[in-house]
């Protein structure tokens, strides 16, 4: 059987393996093969190359990461695979089921988002208060983000459908809202970056009063903000830079059209990725400030100055 594209441009060696797919024929139509042999009513049909067995490598590859995080990070890089695995179970186990069931993709994705970060922070960070400072910080981005997305979805006049794969699930089911799938995306995807500044905001705040305790929170507000706005910055190339990877394929298409760049914003696929982009860096950016007027919120009070007037003797000789 010849490996048509894009198969035949994997690289392909001897002795790797293929999975396939048998399309049965019609009951009581005879296919070729089988005429020869006088058969009737083969269920032996068309045969389509559904993938390539990649378990082995990709396992191995998974091995590797654990092992150099955890060399790296010791306990903690070891407790943060441990979340990452359990936020991997809440999406197959909470959040695929109830975006096929039809639920709403702005609560799932609301929910989902604040239920994973509960389960990163406190087992990767411990219990204490910087760490409520993180979650609650995150959890308004989550909100933020989660808002921006349903506005943007709606005033772009986003479909949700417009890959390969949505078109693969509308011939499998016709309970999920594809405007809420999208949107639920929109929200999920921007965690990691979100929750990277959401720490680092409440670190900053709590290692700025561990540094001046005398410090008022006014002033440790203006130096928190000033930290975060260099953060912030490095983060929104991280945002776009991510999604620039990931939706190279659509620059690729966007090139070889050859047509004005706003005629492409009709295009689903690339209207999408320029949302997404610009609602995880908006929740983003918002919720810098609002990570920081928490954690100055939760920080131990500014311990006063002890003022030495000239009649308090500085020595008292016997």
């Amino acid at each position: 059987m010849p490996i048509l594209w894009p198969y035949s441009r994997a690289g392909l060696q001897p002795g790797d393996q293929l999975r396939l797919t048998v399309t049965p024929p019609p009951k009581g139509q005879v296919t070729s093969s089988d005429a020869q042999n006088g058969a009737v009513g083969s269920t032996i049909g068309s045969f389509s190359v559904f993938g390539i067995e990649r378990n082995q490598p990709v396992v191995w590859w998974a091995i590797a990461f654990v092992a150099i995080v955890v060399a790296v990070g010791a306990l903690r890089g070891l407790l943060a695979v441990i979340a990452l695995g359990l936020s991997g179970l809440m999406l197959f186990l909470f959040v695929v089921p109830a975006l096929i069931a039809g639920e709403p993709g702005f609560l799932v994705g609301l929910f989902a988002s604040c239920g994973m970060m509960f389960i990163v922070l406190f087992l990767t960070h411990g219990i204490s208060m910087r760490t409520c400072a993180a979650l609650l910080g995150t959890v308004g981005g989550i909100a933020i983000t989660a808002l921006i997305a349903q506005l943007e979805v709606v005033s772009t006049r986003l479909s949700g459908v417009g890959d390969d794969a949505t078109g693969t699930i509308s011939t499998l089911t016709t309970a999920i809202d594809y405007r809420g799938l999208i949107t639920c995306a929109i929200i999920i995807s921007g965690l990691g970056v979100l929750n990277d500044i959401t720490v680092t905001q409440a670190s900053a705040a709590w290692e700025l009063r561990a540094a001046s305790p005398h410090m008022s929170r006014r002033a440790m507000f203006t130096s928190s903000l000033r930290i975060g706005r260099d953060h912030i910055a490095s983060s929104i190339y991280t945002i776009v830079f991510a999604y620039a990877g990931t939706g190279l394929a659509v620059l690729v298409v966007v090139s070889l059209y050859n047509r004005p760049a706003f005629e492409l914003l009709t295009h689903e696929d690339i209207a999408t990725e320029i949302v997404r982009t610009l609602c995880s860096a908006i929740g983003l950016v918002l919720a810098m400030p609002v990570t920081t007027a928490i954690a100055i919120a939760l920080l131990p009070p500014e311990r006063h100055r002890e003022t030495v007037t000239a009649s308090t003797p500085l020595l008292a000789v016997r």
